[in-house]
């Protein structure tokens, strides 16, 4: 794999967007575009932890904003809109969100206090709530396990969770009205916690996992295709590239929970390797 670009907090959120790599630095509030020469810029600040982010139909930025509470959207003048009120849904906070071809955007929380690890029984309390384009707010799925990256398949049916605690991503069709129905398990993937997804032309889901090190390409029903190890935690895959298909990755050191707070080296970097098939549906692309 080839470094893109080194000397970064905790990275999340790649997006492949108008020929450019779009990523987001948690820990320095700052969502930054890279090309594929590694030439960088600063495109949004803005200090929430997450600091996730998709595109509208139109182009338009969409981040999940845990300081107020809300989705906003980043207008032609630099500033921020709200375009939904989020505050009804959940005291702990939001993490992914997927847009899709339709304009309608999914927005999970795991609905726990992180900190204090993972909650006890069966049923969990993560959700994904829908938006639609007029900022309507409903909640499409309940009882996930830390819900994490979501992706969209290009027929704009299937929304895929990665469901991280159950090490699992699960699957759901997609209605006309943008609900969800039809749960099952997409893939079964034994040990590992899948963190960032993204899907492929080939009908294969990638998803980074911290604590395991690595970057997996998995198709439905569970069997591993690829493999990539890595030497730090990866946080979230993106498929994209200027110059053929490549895979992208959001990696940085990851502390444990007892060190979360306190941890300042995450030497978060970008990394990029060449693979066959490129990618399919959403996040944007």
């Amino acid at each position: 794999m080839d470094v893109l670009l080194s000397g970064l907090g905790l990275v999340e959120s790649p997006r492949w967007h108008e020929g450019r790599l779009w990523f987001s630095d948690w820990t320095a509030g700052e969502i930054i575009v890279v090309d594929d020469n590694g030439g960088r810029e600063v495109m949004v600040r803005h200090a929430s932890l997450p600091l996730c982010f998709d595109f509208l139909p139109s182009g338009r930025l969409v981040l999940v904003s845990n300081q107020r509470r809300a989705l906003l959207s980043l207008e032609t003048d630099g500033s921020f809109a709200t375009y939904a009120d989020l505050s009804e849904t959940s005291r702990y906070g939001w993490n992914d969100i997927v847009i899709d071809g339709r304009g309608d955007a999914y927005v999970n929380s795991g609905n726990f206090d992180f900190a204090a690890g993972p909650p006890e029984g069966v049923v969990q309390p993560g959700f994904v709530v829908l938006i639609t384009p007029d900022g309507t707010v409903r909640m499409v799925a309940e009882d996930l396990a830390f819900p994490n990256g979501m992706a969209i398949t290009s027929d704009n049916r299937t929304l895929v969770v990665a469901d991280s605690y159950r090490h699992q991503l699960v699957a759901f069709d997609i209605g006309a009205d943008g609900g969800l129905s039809g749960r099952r398990v997409w893939a079964d993937l034994g040990d590992d916690a899948p963190d960032g997804i993204c899907l492929d032309a080939g009908g294969a889901a990638w998803y980074a996992d911290v604590p395991h090190q690595h970057c997996v390409r998995v198709a439905e029903g569970g069997q591993v295709l690829t493999t990539l190890p890595l030497d730090r935690g990866g946080f979230a895959c993106m498929l994209g590239g200027a110059r053929g298909p490549h895979l992208y990755v959001a990696a940085a050191r990851w502390p444990g929970f007892a060190g979360l707070s306190t941890h300042t080296q995450w030497e978060g970097q970008v990394l990029r390797t060449s693979v066959a098939v490129g990618g399919a549906g959403w996040p944007a692309r």
